[in-house]
């Protein structure tokens, strides 16, 4: 019983931990893109991951406010 209860709340530390990663990292950002997508209208095609990527690296270095680029 005890293990079980240990073994709980290690699994939700990892979990916390998992989804912290995940949003400090961005990696998130795409699995809300796709839920909005498809919640939004769920006929349109969804960009792939890369795509998705590509979309937003574009994005960034397009904008001249973001401290990337220097012209």
């Amino acid at each position: 019983m005890i293990r079980r209860a240990s073994a709980t709340r290690v699994r939700r530390v990892v979990d916390r931990v998992r989804w912290f990663v995940r949003e400090l990292s961005g990696e998130a950002v795409y699995d809300k893109y796709v839920a909005h997508a498809r919640a939004c209208n769920p006929d349109a095609e969804v960009m792939t991951r890369r795509e998705f990527e590509r979309s937003r690296t574009d994005a960034r270095e397009a904008d001249p406010r973001d401290g990337f680029r220097c012209c």
